[in-house]
């Protein structure tokens, strides 16, 4: 077993089928075909399910899976230890991220792309559990989300900022500027909202919970900008976070008296020895 195979398994599994990780390992399909099989008679077990519109895991390949992750992850490390030795720091950094979140994320990425121009950055936009389980599985290096709590089984964090939420109206809706409101005055309004899983969504659906206030979504919808335009055109009011409501300053923004949601921003990463292109990112995240 080598790690060139273990990287085929790994691109299949991620890719959903053989063309396809052909495709990004820049080889023809029948090497991926003979690299998996040469694998699976070394192993004496079928890693895939193989049908002519999909290919999925076995229970062998599910169990292969994380640990060719971690062969090619700490191949990746042991490099970037020597690079690092040498002055230089290279590799690939997969980073995780919720929408909507941390407006200094994209200057610190900016700050330490220009310090380390060989560093390879990926961002990934997904909901807080998809990128907890991506963090675990290994897809993911690094993440910014906004989590209930700052223990994470097997991941350490660290909190950025903790912040408010407001209600962002349009000018023209009567409620008197930007004086303060009730949950129970927004649950009367017709609501923007974000879908279920979304952090935003669990905050609010938390407060009005403990408020004991019932409300009825108008409108769910899954980005902030269609989000702001519906308000913008007053058909509705929304809630989000005070960072956020800060980037529509044509919209007018109504603290909360009591009960206000709230969401604690934070830096994630996997327990234990880190990769060194990640910790230099980590200085940069603030």
């Amino acid at each position: 077993m080598d790690l060139r195979q273990m990287e085929v398994v790994v691109a299949v599994a991620e890719e959903g089928g053989f063309s396809a990780a052909a495709r990004r390992l820049h080889v023809v399909q029948s090497a991926v075909s003979t690299t998996v099989r040469t694998l699976e008679r070394e192993l004496g077990a079928p890693l895939f399910h193989r049908t002519t519109h999909r290919v999925s895991l076995t229970p062998a390949g599910l169990a292969f899976l994380p640990a060719a992750r971690a062969a090619l992850r700490a191949t990746e490390e042991a490099r970037a230890a020597v690079d690092l030795v040498k002055g230089e720091l290279t590799g690939e950094i997969t980073i995780g991220v919720m929408q909507g979140l941390h407006t200094g994320l994209a200057q610190a990425l900016a700050a330490f792309r220009h310090q380390h121009p060989q560093v390879t950055l990926r961002l990934r936009q997904a909901p807080a559990d998809d990128i907890l389980q991506a963090l675990r599985d290994g897809t993911t290096d690094v993440a910014v989300a906004a989590l209930d709590r700052p223990q994470q089984r097997g991941l350490a964090t660290r909190v950025l900022k903790e912040e408010e939420m407001v209600l962002i109206t349009a000018p023209s809706r009567a409620m008197e500027g930007e004086r303060p409101v009730t949950l129970a005055e927004a649950a009367a309004l017709p609501l923007v909202e974000f879908p279920a899983g979304w952090a935003i969504r669990h905050s609010v659906d938390r407060a009005f919970h403990a408020a004991l206030v019932d409300r009825t979504v108008t409108f769910e919808v899954n980005d902030i900008l269609t989000a702001t335009d519906l308000v913008r055109q007053d058909l509705g009011v929304c809630i989000m976070p005070t960072s956020l409501a800060a980037r529509f300053p044509d919209l007018t923004p109504h603290h909360f008296t009591q009960h206000a949601p709230t969401w604690k921003v934070m830096v994630v990463h996997p327990r234990g020895q880190v990769y060194p292109a990640v910790t230099a990112l980590l200085r940069h995240i603030k």
